[in-house]
């Protein structure tokens, strides 16, 4: 089985507090966007092989481990285990949305597998977001708003249908790291969700101005600073950076300007590609 997996964006993201555990609880809008990673399942005798391919583009800057520490990996094992199949499978990934880039990669290449060994077998899975915190929102896709850590999930009104750039450079940061200047920031600003929520459901032209990333503060990067400012000098409605980083949306009311905007940053050495929001994680593919 194969399909293509989407990846998400967050068109606004806030840090709301930090619970004893350590975790961080958060309010989001989460998109799936059309950048899609290919993920095939098939089963297999025993044991779970993984193979990966991956465009030169992603892979001089990021690296992806194509073995046992692939969270694909880790899914398949668990899926087969929890139901108790004694058999293996293969998978095989072909990259399309770039890694350490707060768009889902690895998750939504986690929810595909569970998707797949799911329909394969007519077994389920108990507890996706062990795996991950954005991997139940990638089993069903479209525009949601996400809070506590990421589990609870609320479909809103439908936002696909919107030009997209999307476009990353080599810098990067950890996870960990952004939260910790989050933790740091003082008096922050932070991103108005629930007026996005708000500006969603209607239709209304406010949504641009509600779309923010408390962790753009954090973090300070410098390619995002310049692929914002290329995106905004081109027309784009609203640009923002995507999760904890390191990639940049920008929305953009035409087509034309939005290839115009991606080749300009594609010139400048960035990684940029045009999209549409999209209102599911999978398509099958035949």
């Amino acid at each position: 089985m194969k399909v293509k997996a989407a990846a998400k964006i967050n068109l606004a993201l806030d840090v709301t507090g930090k619970l004893p555990n350590g975790y961080h609880t958060i309010e989001s809008v989460f998109q799936t966007v059309g950048l899609y990673d290919e993920v095939s399942v098939e089963l297999t005798g025993e044991g779970i092989t993984l193979t990966c391919e991956v465009p030169e583009k992603f892979a001089l800057s990021d690296e992806i481990p194509c073995d046992e520490r692939n969270i694909a990996y880790k899914t398949a094992r668990k899926f087969l285990d929890e139901n108790g199949i004694d058999k293996g499978c293969r998978i095989h990934i072909k990259k399309g949305i770039p890694s350490q880039a707060g768009m889902g990669g690895g998750s939504t290449d986690a929810a595909a597998v569970i998707y797949c060994l799911s329909e394969l077998t007519g077994k389920s899975f108990s507890a996706p977001e062990k795996i991950g915190a954005d991997v139940p929102f990638f089993l069903t896709g479209g525009t949601a708003f996400v809070e506590g850590i990421g589990e609870k999930i609320t479909p809103i009104v439908d936002f696909s249908g919107k030009i997209l750039v999307i476009a990353k450079g080599r810098e990067g940061v950890s996870t960990v790291e952004a939260y910790g200047a989050v933790d740091s920031l003082e008096n922050p600003v932070h991103p108005d969700v629930k007026g996005l929520v708000k500006a969603i459901s209607d239709g209304s032209e406010a949504v641009y101005s509600c779309i923010g990333n408390l962790f753009e503060d954090a973090v300070q990067l410098n390619e995002v600073d310049d692929i914002k400012k290329k995106m905004t000098a081109q027309g784009a409605c609203a640009a923002c950076m995507t999760g904890s980083g390191s990639a940049v949306f920008g929305i953009f009311e035409t087509k034309e300007k939005a290839v115009i905007c991606a080749d300009i940053l594609e010139k400048s050495g960035y990684f940029a590609d045009v999209c549409e929001t999209v209102d599911r994680a999978f398509v099958l593919v035949e």
